[in-house]
């Protein structure tokens, strides 16, 4: 089942290009509608089941006269305006791509449920980054390989559940919404929250999608186990992705090992030093320990990477266990920009299984 989106808009040219973008590149997410007489787009909001009108503002819309079912709001010119006559407003002059993200979250905060609309297919893989290892990179690996994926052609989200991370400083995107909206959407229990978070994504030029760091830092503290877990769940449902990247501390607790137990791979990130290996051997020891007594096994899914490995100090961990799947050198005096895309060159990733 597709959107019907209904555009009213008094210049033919633009209606026309904009009609064009909606019908190719949008054709499995929209049934397009296009008018230029607003009498004629009113009277079939009804027997069309229109699901989303966009009006020009140059029009004065009574909201009575659209249906409850259909969401609303006003095209207009300036990216500054928010609202007119207290309706949402989107601005008609940017990004294709973010006038969808701003459709989304209009017609999610109205629509009854997201029923049949699916907005694309597949199965998604998930895969955390959780080292007992600090200082080791274990963002910046979880980063490379989003991007790994991403620059082979994969739909990938980039998930950070670290309570100071922030995805920005791996990726860039645009558009006006962030974590802190993600937080409020899931707690105020919005209607078709799936369909309002992938409204909230932001993607880099690489291809990684992700959700900007918060607005306050604090904010990521009021995201309880729960919550994550269905910001998990509800990514997983919307089906748009190929993986799930997440980038998570590490903890023995029940609730880190639901994460864990949701993840097709979990990925501790070590550099082979002395404390290093010991952290790694005895976390490693533990999950062994629990395991023996738990209803699903997850320490098979444990497998480690060396980051920043250095052939004049670091040796690999004694324990013969542990999966070791590969490992990438010191990159020294580079930006976190050119490291990522230097870890993001190497095969290991593929071993991720």
């Amino acid at each position: 089942m597709k959107i019907k989106l209904a555009i009213l808009e008094k210049d033919a040219n633009y209606l026309s290009r904009i009609v064009t973008v909606f019908s190719t590149k949008y054709a499995d997410k929209f049934q397009v509608y296009s008018f230029t007489d607003p009498n004629i787009a009113l009277s079939a909001l009804q027997p069309e089941r229109i699901d989303v009108l966009l009006a020009n503002d140059g029009f004065e819309i009574d909201p009575d006269s659209i249906p409850k079912r259909c969401s609303f709001a006003y095209f207009v010119d300036s990216a500054d305006v928010d609202t007119v006559n207290d309706c949402a407003a989107i601005c008609k002059f940017q990004k294709a791509e973010l006038i969808y993200k701003q459709i989304l979250s209009i017609y999610s905060e109205t629509a009854a449920s997201i029923g049949g609309v699916s907005l694309s297919d597949g199965t998604c893989k998930v895969i955390t980054f959780s080292s007992p290892v600090g200082g080791t990179g274990t963002s910046s690996v979880a980063a490379a390989c989003a991007l790994y994926h991403a620059q082979r052609g994969k739909k990938v989200m980039f998930l950070s559940f670290d309570n100071f991370g922030a995805s920005d400083i791996f990726f860039s995107g645009e558009g006006q919404f962030d974590m802190s909206d993600v937080i409020f959407a899931i707690k105020s229990r919005k209607p078709n929250l799936a369909m309002k978070l992938e409204s909230y994504v932001k993607q880099d030029p690489r291809g990684v999608f992700f959700y900007s760091k918060t607005k306050y830092a604090l904010d990521m503290l009021e995201l309880k186990h729960a919550e994550k877990m269905q910001l998990l769940n509800e990514l997983q449902i919307l089906g748009s992705y190929d993986y799930i990247i997440i980038d998570a501390d590490f903890a023995y607790d029940k609730d880190h090992f639901e994460l864990y137990r949701k993840s097709n791979a979990i990925v501790m990130v070590s550099d082979g030093s002395e404390i290093a290996n010991l952290k790694t051997d005895r976390a490693y020891s533990a999950l062994i320990t629990i395991d023996q007594s738990a209803e699903v096994p997850v320490a098979n899914r444990f497998m480690l990477i060396y980051n920043k490995y250095s052939s004049k100090g670091a040796t690999p961990v004694a324990n013969d266990d542990i999966k070791i799947i590969g490992g990438a050198p010191v990159y020294a005096h580079a930006t976190v920009a050119q490291i990522i895309a230097q870890l993001a060159t190497l095969p290991v990733f593929d071993k991720i299984d």
